[in-house]
């Protein structure tokens, strides 16, 4: 029960990845406020008696950056917590750089950068009050390698990178850790829809194209959630106290983006 007690806050964790970091937490005992900007999903945990006092959802855009204030001063009970985790993201466009319209950029770097510094902002004074924490933004191997054809993901991400390395000389002395993790190709439904934007943007199978990104790794398979999930609950422990700074990549070791 490494995090017992402990209480943390992810945003867009209504299934996928963050969903899988929350219910890991709650094994290694601690408490979850989760976000996301679909209430079924919201409905369906809050019916859960699995996580009653366990997991707290609450629906939310995050991309609307005074709803992420209002959900913090909702939580004027809550006077500290252990750590953050940055979950949102899309995939954004699979087009080449011509053909992307400014709406879908603006969209891509909201939703996949912007929204953290909201979570971010807000967490912080929480943080502070501990005397110590962890924050974990969600990353890709897309913010460590080009990527053709999704230049917003990739830029996006990149971002999220320096956000980490700067947050974590910034708030160092506070003891509050600061990370990146960098999934690699996750199975799952989001996969088969940028597997499938891609087939379609080239003209070839979907088969073809899952290979290629198999490919790309010395393991040649896509990682799982659990993989994620298993980093970030290390990174929030007192096992990592030491560790920050770093992007962290769960990828089955890239090897290029093409």
């Amino acid at each position: 029960m490494i995090l017992k007690n402990k209480k943390f806050i992810i945003s867009a964790a209504g299934d996928g990845i963050g969903f899988s970091i929350s219910k890991l937490i709650v094994q290694n005992g601690g408490k979850v406020y989760l976000t996301d900007i679909d209430p079924k999903k919201i409905n369906k945990i809050n019916r859960n008696n699995k996580f009653k006092n366990k997991i707290f959802a609450n629906q939310l855009d995050a991309n609307n950056h005074n709803q992420v204030k209002q959900y913090f001063k909702s939580l004027s009970n809550l006077k500290k917590i252990d750590g953050l985790i940055n979950n949102v993201g899309i995939a954004g466009p699979t087009k080449y750089i011509e053909k992307i319209t400014k709406e879908e950029w603006q969209n891509t770097i909201e939703t996949n950068l912007n929204s953290h510094f909201s979570f971010i902002k807000f967490a912080i004074p929480l943080l502070k009050k501990n005397k110590s924490g962890s924050i974990i933004n969600l990353s890709s191997t897309a913010g460590l390698f080009g990527f053709p054809q999704r230049t917003p993901y990739a830029a996006s991400k990149w971002a999220i990178i320096g956000l980490t390395k700067s947050l974590a000389m910034e708030l160092g002395k506070f003891k509050i850790r600061v990370n990146a993790i960098c999934p690699g190709s996750v199975e799952g439904d989001r996969m088969k829809r940028v597997i499938s934007a891609k087939a379609k943007l080239l003209k070839v199978n979907s088969n073809k194209i899952q290979q290629e990104f198999e490919s790309m790794t010395s393991i040649k398979s896509f990682v799982n959630k659990e993989d994620i999930a298993s980093m970030a609950v290390y990174l929030l422990s007192d096992n990592s106290i030491n560790i920050s700074g770093q992007a962290i990549a769960i990828d089955g070791h890239t090897e290029r983006m093409n």
